[in-house]
């Protein structure tokens, strides 16, 4: 047998000031999307925003419906609105950030779900191109990852179907 150690790094921020200009505008982007979620059944309102390598920022919200799983989290819609409404076009980076209603904002920042982690993953290994990810805490600190593989060792990948 043989041990394994992966090591991950990130950069804290402790205030938006910190945070780089253009991850200001696109966390920014991100808060709006968050205000149009459609969260009736968690009231965990997630919002997400892209910036493409043309400068094009999307946004996506989370949208939940009765029939669970029927909904999407905020990161995929926009992914996905950005891999259709772009095509062809580099992801440079993604923001999330979430609140939920009437209740405790959490102190730590929100990171994508697995299976968002996948998808991001899925457009690095497409465009062969890093994905910068900014997650936004209530306490208004903020983590920055400068790839997915950070966020998710071991990623699956279509290598494995061939």
């Amino acid at each position: 047998m043989q041990k394994l150690t992966l090591d991950s790094h990130f950069e804290k921020y402790d205030s938006f000031e910190e945070l780089a200009p253009q991850d200001r505008l696109l966390m920014d982007e991100a808060k709006k999307a968050a205000e149009d979620a459609y969260a009736p059944y968690s009231k965990f309102h997630v919002g997400a925003a892209v910036m493409l390598e043309n400068g094009v920022m999307v946004r996506g919200s989370n949208q939940e419906n009765a029939a669970y799983p029927s909904g999407l989290c905020a990161e995929r819609v926009a992914l996905f609105a950005a891999g259709a409404q772009h095509p062809g076009k580099k992801i440079t980076a993604i923001a999330i950030t979430a609140f939920p209603e009437g209740r405790k904002i959490p102190a730590v920042p929100i990171s994508p779900c697995g299976d968002c982690r996948q998808v991001m993953a899925e457009y690095e290994l497409r465009y062969d191109h890093r994905i910068r990810l900014i997650m936004e805490g209530g306490k208004g600190s903020y983590i920055v990852s400068n790839c997915v593989a950070q966020l998710l060792p071991f990623l699956f990948s279509g290598e494995a179907l061939k």
